[in-house]
């Protein structure tokens, strides 16, 4: 073993590396020194490391690497390429951490975006209003035309063609379309024109959950919900929402809207041409629609069909057979009430509606309900036409209502209560009914033992205890000792008034009251908060007994209904039926007609009937085939004057319809015919209701009235021996009744109120009206201050 040195390391320690000793200048020879033709790597390997203190020596040859403190280090230019691949690397870089941080953020929208259930999307539906047949529309009511359904209610070919036109590959796609997005992307930096090319499921979430603003934002929403819809729902989920929400146009949203406004048919039965034809109108409605641009919407039809025939889901002999299907022509939008006297009609119904579920106005209109109401649609334009037929070429400042009502039910059968549908309705107007009101007062002296075959005094003019004026009958008829039958037929005013004073005035409203089923105040209309029937100062006097307080001619049809089914009366109501968007029942038509109540007893009911049965025959107002009809006649008129009147009824029934119809104005002022007549009960309005009655009672059954008298017996005072009487002298009107009546003042003739405000049109505010003298009667009676009711009915 050769010698060495003990305390030097044989070999180098692991991981380090030997320092080379300090060259020595001039010294030579010697194993170890460094071939100076050859590098010595491990300088090189130092770099820029500065050599050792060793290494400085005599005469400076060598300097150390290291910069003077103060001084940048020198260093080398890199080359072109070194610079470009330096770039690209950091490119490299941000594009990586870009994508990653895209990636993170997307996973986290996606995870905290919410998509609502579809149950929840709920879109306003058309709520329908029926005539009592279930299928003659009345309105269509809200602010969109939509009618939801499932979609197997749509026909396979109209779902093919929608397929076609707008989403071709909608059952394998996921949801959205990467380039309609880049499109709407890259218009959006452009400024170009908004495109087309949306999946179903990305325009279904664009027309439920967000706005149709071409943006960025709202394309990013559009996209993560669009993706979610997908994973979380079925295709045939998403498609039906779509079908439910999409325009179409003229007013029509959803599929079903859509079909029945173009083709008057449910979607269930549209054919392929149809689908098309609804299909072209998706991208523009109002471009497309055949009525605006025939060629265009034929044009694209044709596409449409050609892509059914490429999907194979038309045939192609089918397609070479197919012409471009009818389509109805534009009626306009038909939302909202009605313009004409249906509207009326709708009003109470939504009243009557909101009433019985306990529903906000705004739930009914876009709940989609579907309403049968109890009017009879050929009885309605019976009203409706027979009130045009007499009152044309009459002076245009009249009004009139008319309410028919059903007495075994309280269905209410036709209501007019003016022409237009979002204006005022007479039919709910307080009014004083004259002598229509004469019935009740008879009705309590039967049920005090006082037959209709009892004789009272109807002499005119008479004096009574509670008032200094006296009564005076129209015309001037009298009758001494006439039994109450009689003058219930020539309307004896005397009579009726001194009938009410003796069986007590109170008693006379409580009996009306229950007939027509009135509480003690009005609830609505002018007169809310006030007594009902009673003057301005809540006193009812024995003027009730000839008409002075006011009642409406609804309450008159409803009051004598209740006579003719044996003094049992039944709620009245216009609904019959009430469905849901789905066809469930929410109010059934056993649940609307209630058991009744015997608001007169059935003895008293029979007996009153009877009394009133020769009515119309005197007044010339008899039924087509002399069918058995009871009825009155009413008048009401101006303080001091026996021509002036200002309201006229006439109100009667069968066993099967009960019809009331008032005239006036809308000021208490005198109301006079073409002719320049005045206007009496068995006039106009009787006229009216003699056409109407026989109209909607052609071909049916003749139904019999009471024909003998229940009540025997006489309580109050029976005149023994009867006096001449005077016959009324005929009025001029055409056809002229045998009698007139004195008119008697209103005392507090009110404005006429609707109780139902308009639903989709702004309310109308009801004419301005002066009020007459309080009291007042035929023949010049003078008020007297304090004492009850001076007013004065007529016939």
């Amino acid at each position: 073993m050769p010698p060495h040195d003990e305390t030097s390391p044989v070999g180098l320690p692991a991981g380090s590396v030997r320092r080379p000793p300090p060259a020595r200048a001039g010294r030579e020879g010697g194993g170890g020194r460094p071939d100076p033709r050859r590098p010595d790597p491990r300088t090189a390997r130092r770099g820029d490391r500065g050599r050792t203190t060793a290494a400085r020596t005599d005469g400076g040859a060598k300097v150390s690497a290291r910069p003077a403190p103060g001084k940048k280090r020198a260093k080398g230019k890199r080359t072109a390429k070194q610079k470009r691949r330096r770039v690209y690397k950091v490119l490299a870089s941000l594009v990586l951490g870009g994508l990653l941080l895209l990636g993170v953020f997307v996973g986290v929208v996606y995870a905290n975006t919410k998509v609502p259930s579809l149950d929840d999307v709920s879109q306003a539906q058309t709520t329908i209003v029926y005539y009592s047949d279930g299928t003659t529309e009345m309105a269509r009511l809200g602010s969109e035309n939509r009618i939801a359904v499932s979609l197997d209610q749509v026909s396979e070919p109209a779902r093919d063609a929608i397929l076609a036109a707008e989403n071709r590959n909608f059952y394998s796609d996921p949801g959205i379309s990467v380039t309609g997005i880049a499109r709407a992307a890259w218009n959006n930096l452009t400024g170009g024109a908004t495109q087309g090319g949306s999946t179903i499921t990305q325009q279904y979430v664009k027309n439920t959950l967000l706005t149709a603003d071409q943006t960025f934002s709202r394309k990013f929403q559009e996209l993560f919900l669009a993706v979610k819809l997908d994973n979380n729902y079925s295709k045939d989920e998403i498609l039906e929402g779509y079908l439910n929400t999409i325009y179409f146009g003229r007013g029509a949203y959803g599929i079903q809207a859509a079909a029945q406004t173009y083709f008057g048919v449910d979607a269930s039965a549209l054919t392929a041409q149809q689908g098309a034809v609804l299909a072209v109108l998706i991208r523009s409605p109002s471009a497309y629609d055949p009525a605006n641009n025939p060629e265009g919407a034929q044009d694209r039809w044709g596409l449409v069909l050609d892509g059914m025939v490429e999907q194979d889901w038309l045939s192609q002999a089918d397609r070479d057979a197919s012409t471009y299907p009818a389509v109805l022509p534009v009626t306009g939008s038909s939302l909202g009430l009605p313009d004409g006297p249906e509207g009326l009609i709708v009003q109470q119904a939504l009243a009557e509606m909101e009433s019985r579920l306990s529903l906000t106005q705004d739930e009914v209109l876009s709940g989609g309900y579907r309403i049968v109401t109890t009017v009879n649609p050929a009885y309605q334009q019976a009203a409706v036409e027979t009130v045009a037929s007499v009152m044309e070429g009459e002076p245009e400042t009249l009004r009139q209502a008319l309410v028919a009502v059903e007495p075994r039910t309280g269905a209410v059968l036709a209501y007019y209560g003016g022409t237009t549908g979002t204006g005022f309705d007479y039919a709910q107007a307080q009014r004083p009914p004259g002598s229509s009101f004469k019935p009740y007062a008879m009705a309590t002296a039967l049920e005090q033992g006082i037959s209709i075959s009892s004789r009272r005094d109807g002499s005119s003019p008479q004096t009574f205890s509670d008032r200094e004026q006296p009564v005076r009958n129209s015309g001037g008829a009298s009758c001494g000792d006439c039994t109450l039958v009689q003058a219930m037929t020539r309307s004896l005013n005397t009579t009726f008034y001194g009938l009410a004073l003796e069986v007590g005035p109170e008693n006379v409203r409580a009996t009306a009251l229950a007939a027509m089923g009135l509480g003690d105040t009005w609830q609505s209309g002018t007169l809310a908060g006030a007594k009902t029937l009673a003057n301005s100062e809540g006193f009812t006097g024995s003027a009730i007994g000839i008409g002075e307080y006011e009642v409406r001619p609804i309450d008159q049809a409803v009051g004598f209904a209740t006579l003719a089914n044996g003094g049992v009366r039944h709620a009245t109501h216009f609904i019959q039926q009430v469905t849901d968007s789905e066809g469930g029942v929410v109010v059934s038509p056993e649940s609307v007609v209630d058991a009744g109540t015997q608001a007169i007893p059935a003895d008293v009911a029979s007996d009153t009937t009877l009394s009133t049965e020769g009515v119309a025959a005197y007044s010339k107002r008899s039924l087509d085939g002399d069918r058995p009809v009871a009825s009155k006649t009413g008048t009401q008129g101006l303080q001091g004057s026996t021509s002036d009147n200002t309201d006229a009824w006439m109100v009667g029934y069968t066993p099967s319809i009960s019809t009331a119809v008032w005239m006036g104005s809308d000021t208490p002022s005198a109301i006079e015919n073409a002719s320049g007549g005045p206007i009496f009960g068995s006039g106009l309005p009787g006229q009216i209701w003699q056409e109407f009655m026989d109209r909607v009672l052609d071909g049916t059954p003749v139904e019999e009235l009471p024909t003998e008298q229940l009540i025997d017996g006489d309580t109050g005072n029976s005149n023994a021996v009867p006096d001449p009487t005077t016959e009324a002298p005929r009025t001029t009107e055409a056809p002229a009744p045998s009698t007139t009546q004195a008119p008697a003042p209103a005392p507090t003739t009110e404005a006429p109120t609707t109780t139902v405000p308009p639903t989709t049109a702004p309310p109308t505010t009801a004419p301005p009206t002066t009020q007459p003298a309080p009291g007042g009667g035929g023949g010049g009676l003078v008020p007297v201050p304090g004492q009850p009711g001076n007013g004065q009915g007529g016939g």
